[in-house]
């Protein structure tokens, strides 16, 4: 098991904050890696969960993933992961990425240029954490001798980007410290992706990021067929939505469907039985439930994890769907503290 990824933990906006700090309790406890909290405009901010994890927790890397730029400007994030940090004695992680376009939108700010916002993003962070005064001729956040007044505790701070199309990706290997890969993306996408990044860091003349992040639902229980099916249920209020997105944008056709092995036509099928209201559990086969999810019982999960490593995947981010998330962490305990062994 010891080339098997890390394994962390998913939160996010949707749920409330004593949820969140109650599930990192759970999850610090049978030994995951990390939690990554993430945050979309509209939603709860995360910034009190994760305060509230770092606290109640000892052992696990508390992140973000994602902030954005829009919402939060690239000082203030400097400012706010400098003071986390510095409360959670070094085990906090970030993700920065350029955020959902419409929701961007509908706060009144300009989406023209996403990747030179993050491009900005994260050259204004990294200086700034690293206790510089930067001077920034950024295309949408220009900074002049933005500096903190204090010292920030790690002034090599890694900071991951989150990036899904050929362009962002190529950027994450010229700028971040790792890469970040959203739910619904299968491991044929993520073998790309990596080699993409790879090649960005190669043509700047850096070396390859090591670390990859990819987030991926799951359920895992001793009942194989239940957890299977609840997989099925989540992913079915999704796929129709995401269907929509990539009808719309080659960006989210060719990162959550192009690789995933299932034609199109099977695709189409799938959705449209969806949007007729037929049953997920009836609608979605074993192709959908493998290529976009790690669910089943242990076994299950073993070779689930294997695909994304082989794949290129580091840190696993599971986002648990089941109806008892808690009895799902501790299940896996038992596996996660023998892969340390």
């Amino acid at each position: 098991m010891a080339n098997l990824p890390k394994i962390g933990m998913r939160l996010h906006g949707g749920l409330s904050a004593k949820h969140c700090i109650e599930m990192a309790q759970v999850a610090d406890i049978n030994g995951f890696a990390s939690l990554w909290f993430a945050e979309n405009p509209f939603n709860r901010g995360v910034l009190p969960a994760v305060t509230g994890a770092v606290l109640a927790t000892k052992n696990i890397t508390v992140g973000v993933g994602c902030f954005n730029p829009y919402n939060r400007h690239p000082t203030l994030i400097a400012m706010e992961m400098g003071a986390l940090d510095e409360l959670a004695e070094g085990r906090t992680a970030l993700g920065i990425g350029s955020g959902i376009a419409d929701r961007i939108g509908r706060m009144g700010l300009s989406y023209a240029k996403p990747l030179s916002a993050v491009r900005d993003a994260i050259t204004v962070v990294r200086g700034m954490m690293h206790g510089d005064s930067v001077t920034h001729e950024g295309a949408v956040f220009p900074v002049k001798n933005a500096k903190l007044e204090f010292a920030a505790p790690r002034p090599d701070y890694p900071i991951y980007m989150a990036a899904m199309g050929e362009k962002a990706v190529t950027l994450s290997g010229e700028i971040a410290d790792g890469l970040m890969i959203s739910n619904m993306c299968p491991p044929g996408y993520t073998v790309g992706a990596v080699e993409r990044m790879r090649a960005g860091a190669a043509a700047v003349g850096r070396a390859a990021p090591a670390t990859v992040v990819q987030y991926v639902q799951c359920a895992v229980a001793k009942d194989r067929a239940a957890a299977r099916n609840a997989v099925k249920l989540s992913m079915g209020k999704m796929l129709a939505e995401y269907w929509a997105l990539g009808e719309r944008s080659q960006v989210y056709r060719d990162s959550m469907f192009s690789q995933s092995g299932i034609p199109d036509h099977d695709f189409i099928a799938a959705v449209n039985r969806l949007k007729a209201g037929d049953n997920p559990v009836d609608v979605l086969d074993d192709r959908f439930v493998d290529a976009y999810s790690i669910s089943g019982n242990i076994d299950d999960y073993l070779a689930g994890v294997a695909r994304f490593a082989q794949a290129g995947v580091t840190e696993l981010v599971v986002t648990f769907v089941g109806h008892n998330p808690v009895d799902d962490i501790q299940y896996l305990g038992d596996v996660l503290k023998g892969q340390k062994r």
